[in-house]
């Protein structure tokens, strides 16, 4: 079967700067939804009489749909068509948040949440491979920066809009304000935003579909339950090892399918899989310190949600000058350079970080965020470049979605590894503080932070409350030097296995 290029040699599309501000504002539901619901949750759970349990599955449905649909989702895309993918996904979107606004029980609003994974799942590919389709090789570099930018800028922003709806309306504002932005883009790329799609119009790999949906979300499923069941326990083992088993099924499935939905031959090309590693660590660290810094700015600083929101802002600022900075950084030394010292940069910040304690100035956190969003940026922006340089046009979305897997992947795998060794640090360090408490309150004291401070303020222990403050920290301590170690593993990786290189080879037809 021959597959050709999209590409044409005609003149770029004039309307392309246009198009890829539509673009930014679909994947900016996207990052917003990643982070503005966690500070909502207390809320929701008095006004839903929602369970420890309910108010979880409302949390992790999203990703888990998310993550199993990514694939399916690109190689739909591939098929059918790019814009119509992206509009499908937005209307899902749209339609799943304004569920969730109006759900008045937890049962409700996980399958309303789980309704906005299926339409992410088709947006975020989407977004890039209708990108990577319009804009011209010497452009496409600047153009995946301010992407990347705003991919991160929409996480960055999340707890600060999350924490003002909260204070100044209700829970169900954090999924009305999905709305606008969704009914914006939709009109907008109606006019602006071009067709692309697999001219070969390969037959559909259904049996493919189903197992990387049942790998992936297995997968998710393992690491999302693991820091609280513990990673000893039976279900959590038997969701990996049933995982790996699906995800060899897939692989053997797609090396011998007529028509498969994932060319694993892309896998050989260290261009191609060593940009992959590098996103997948890079967003390890990333989603990891958003998780422990959040608890310590609240917890430990004493801020509210809102303020804690609005000191998470500055990783925004470092994300918008590294995300188009990265291109020109990209043309003068070459992505062998520049990802590594972006992931260099990222760990530099998360040692930063280690001398954070409950006294310092807010001006360390500060400039550890400027230093992670610049070195996140610098990092990302490239490395998509590069596994989307590597793909043949026709397999622009199922590319995409493997890059956005790898996001998923690593941002859930940094949360429970960088979460559980927090908690366990915590856990061990507040053995000597709790040994006099009862049985029950010495529990709740070691469980968490949280549950310390409670149990503090409850019995009027202020050296109770300053021992858990002080383990935490602790804690955090260990969390962000293995964060910088695994950065800095993804940036040797880089150094390793890229190319020297500045750009892959313009794409040719490809024959298979």
């Amino acid at each position: 079967m021959k597959r050709t290029s999209l590409v044409s040699n005609s003149s770029p599309d004039p309307r392309r700067w246009w198009t890829l501000a539509v673009l930014c504002l679909s994947l900016l539901v996207i990052g917003l939804d990643n982070t503005i619901l966690n500070v909502a949750l207390p809320t929701m759970q008095r006004d839903l009489d929602a369970s420890a349990s309910q108010l979880q599955w409302i949390v992790d449905i999203y990703m888990l749909v998310f993550a199993g649909v990514l694939l399916t989702a690109g190689s739909l895309g591939d098929r059918f068509g790019r814009k119509r993918a992206l509009s499908t996904g937005l209307l899902v979107f749209g339609l799943g948040s304004l569920g969730s606004a109006l759900a008045n029980s937890p049962e409700l609003l996980i399958v309303m949440r789980g309704l906005m994974g299926i339409g992410g799942a088709l947006i975020m590919p989407s977004t890039l491979s209708i990108l990577t389709a319009t804009f011209p090789a010497n452009e496409r570099g600047k153009a995946i920066g301010i992407w990347s930018g705003v991919s991160g800028i929409g996480i960055a922003i999340g707890p600060v809009a999350g924490g003002w709806l909260i204070e100044h309306a209700s829970w169900s504002w954090i999924f009305l304000v999905n709305l606008p932005i969704v009914v914006g883009a939709l009109v907008a790329g109606r006019f602006l935003v071009p067709e692309s799609r697999d001219e070969a119009e390969p037959r559909l790999d259904p049996r493919g579909f189903v197992l990387s949906f049942v790998a992936l979300s297995s997968l998710v499923w393992g690491l999302i339950e693991a820091p609280s069941r513990g990673w000893a326990d039976g279900l959590v083992l038997a969701a990996f090892v049933f995982s790996a088993l699906m995800l060899a099924v897939f692989v053997a499935w797609e090396r011998r399918a007529p028509e498969p939905m994932l060319d694993l031959k892309l896998f050989r090309n260290p261009r191609f899989s060593a940009s992959s590693v590098s996103i997948s660590l890079a967003f390890f660290a990333l989603f990891g310190v958003i998780f422990f810094l959040t608890q310590y700015l609240q917890e430990v600083r004493g801020y509210s949600a809102l303020d804690a929101g609005l000191r998470t802002l500055p990783v925004a600022a470092g994300l918008v000058i590294g995300g188009p900075l990265s291109a020109k950084l990209t043309e003068r030394f070459g992505i062998r350079v520049v990802v590594p010292f972006g992931l260099t940069a990222v760990a530099g910040a998360l040692y930063l970080l280690t001398f954070a304690d409950a006294t310092s100035g807010y001006g360390l956190i500060a400039g550890a965020l400027v230093v992670l969003g610049f070195g996140m940026a610098s990092a990302m922006a490239p490395a998509t470049d590069a596994i989307m340089g590597s793909l043949p046009e026709s397999k622009m979305s199922v590319g995409s979605a493997i890059n956005d897997t790898n996001r998923v992947a690593g941002g859930a795998l940094g949360v429970a590894v960088l979460g559980s060794l927090l908690a366990s640090g915590y856990r061990s360090d507040m053995d000597s503080a709790v040994s006099a408490l009862p049985p029950q309150a010495r529990e709740l004291a070691q469980d968490s932070l949280a549950g310390g401070l409670a149990v503090a303020q409850r019995v009027g222990d202020g050296r109770l409350a300053a021992a858990a403050q002080d383990a935490f920290v602790s804690g955090m301590h260990t969390a962000a030097l293995v964060a910088a170690a695994v950065a800095l593993a993804g940036a040797l990786v880089a150094a390793i296995f890229l190319p020297s290189m500045e750009r892959a080879p313009a794409r040719e037809a490809v024959t298979a």
